[in-house]
């Protein structure tokens, strides 16, 4: 009978030199192998052919940081090209084996995976083939829109303060394209930088809030939550979707002109994809939803405050 061995590791390593001597120290990163000369989501729309092996993350959430892992327990590991730095976090694929067709949540980076190689999780595995075969044939491709189960959360990073800021966006449904901040609800839009490990961070910090945060996916899907309180460690619930309906008075969701995902400009991963288990996600703080306006998309620069930590 075939067996997989499940990969342990850790996966919150900061990208060197991003973080002050406030935030956890940063670890060495694994060059990519040559063949890897691209780094990119899977395209959506585009039908792939591959093979899937399965995991088991144990309740945790992945090299894209969430608190934990979903609760249909379906979710899904890319090789870094697919994983693309953490581009392709939070986007759902459509995966079909033998036994049917399975969606799933790109939560993991498999650091050993080649493209086109899906570590699934067992129970997703499960449903798509018998797992005593351990590898199978599938297709699968992007799924675009895929159905919200909620609105957009926000989670400050531990460390953060008005000097270093880093937050992870969560409740997307498609890939994120960009994140930007700003402090109150009148100060000049700051854009964000995503690292590997899928949280977005202005290195010099945003001040001490409570903020406007803007995020834009992939299918040039736009929302506007307001209210974020540096409040780092705590799962913060909008009451805004990024499509679809949205509450009455919630903040402004919008669709500008679509563009493609742009990958992170490292050639980098971290050595391992599979972290320690953390808290689960709860909704312990809401957002305020003040309905707000749209914004030109190109962010004004804001001088940076100097650098310390409180």
């Amino acid at each position: 009978m075939a067996t997989l061995a499940t990969v342990v590791g850790l996966s919150l390593a900061l990208r060197s030199g991003a973080a002050p001597a406030c935030a956890a120290p940063p670890r060495p990163a694994v060059a990519l192998p040559a063949a890897v000369a691209q780094l990119a989501p899977p395209a959506a729309g585009t039908r792939h052919e591959g093979k899937a092996t399965f995991y088991d993350s144990k309740g945790a959430g992945g090299n894209c940081s969430y608190p934990a892992a979903p609760a249909d327990r379906r979710y899904v590991a890319l090789g870094p090209a697919e994983y693309a730095d953490g581009a392709a976090c939070g986007g759902y694929l459509e995966v079909t084996g033998p036994k049917g067709t399975v969606r799933v949540m790109v939560m993991d980076q498999c650091p050993e995976c080649e493209p086109g190689h899906l570590d699934l999780s067992r129970e997703a595995f499960a449903r798509i083939a018998d797992p005593v075969r351990g590898i199978v044939d599938v297709s699968y491709r992007l799924v675009a829109d895929p159905p919200l189960s909620g609105p957009l959360t926000f989670r400050i990073k531990e460390g953060a303060s008005q000097w270093w800021f880093a937050v992870l966006v969560a409740g997307h449904g498609n890939p994120l394209r960009s994140v930007e901040v700003r402090q109150g609800s009148s100060g000049p839009w700051r854009a964000a930088a995503r690292e590997s490990y899928n949280y977005w961070l202005i290195e010099s910090g945003a001040g001490p809030g409570p903020y406007q945060i803007r995020v834009t996916d992939t299918r040039g899907h736009r929302a506007t939550a307001t209210g974020i309180r540096m409040a780092p460690g705590k799962v913060q619930r909008s009451s805004v979707r990024m499509y679809g309906d949205s509450p009455a008075g919630s903040a402004t969701a919008t669709r500008t002109p679509a563009a493609r995902a742009k990958p992170s400009a490292s050639a980098s991963t971290r050595a391992s994809a599979r972290p320690t288990p953390s808290v689960a996600m709860t909704a312990d703080a809401t957002a305020s939803a003040a309905p707000t306006g749209v914004e030109a998309f190109a962010p004004a620069p804001l001088a940076a405050p100097s650098p310390g930590c409180d």
